[in-house]
């Protein structure tokens, strides 16, 4: 057809749902060359809400099961999308970066994973990442970084291509506006 293609690229939102900010950083990856998907996880609640403090309790409504199913549906999505090279790629924040590492643990068609200051995927995951990971994370936020050294540990055993920020002085959510 002589259309240009682009890698896909899957924005998982924070705790505070599909907000603005994720809106924004949607458009900066499509301005950038990459054909952005940003899905919305609170869907099957109605969406994200208009107060968006509300979307933390709707998040622990979900069914983690379903919402790892459908992220990895919107992988599969990207992957032949008309406008699509084939490869997709996730970011994610907060919340969206564990589910970033989780889908980068359960997904064949994640090539590369960015999740920002998210949980790492169950420990016995580690070794299905066959993606390449660009971890962020904070130097003050007790939160993200349970776990973290384990899972680098884990990455390297397992032979993950991955590196690892901390940013100094920093705390959980730094790069939200």
């Amino acid at each position: 057809t002589g259309e240009a293609r682009h890698p896909g690229v899957i924005i998982i939102h924070e705790n505070r749902g599909l907000n603005a900010h994720i809106a924004d950083v949607t458009r900066r990856v499509a301005l950038e060359g990459f054909v952005a998907l940003a899905p919305d996880a609170l869907t099957p609640l109605g969406g994200t809400p208009d107060d968006e403090t509300k979307a933390p309790g709707m998040i622990n409504q979900l069914k983690p099961d379903d919402t790892v199913k459908n992220y990895i549906a919107a992988a599969k999505y990207l992957k032949t999308h008309r406008s699509s090279t084939g490869k997709v790629g996730v970011v994610g924040f907060c919340w969206g970066g564990g589910m970033a590492n989780q889908l980068a643990a359960t997904s064949n068609d994640i090539q590369a994973a960015v999740p920002y200051y998210g949980r790492p995927p169950a420990l016995e995951d580690v070794p299905k990442i066959k993606a390449s990971m660009l971890l962020h994370y904070a130097e003050n936020d007790d939160f993200a970084n349970k776990g973290r050294q384990e899972f680098e540990e884990a990455l390297k055993k397992a032979g993950v291509d991955y590196q690892l920020y901390m940013y100094p002085g920093t705390q959980h959510a730094f790069n939200n506006d």
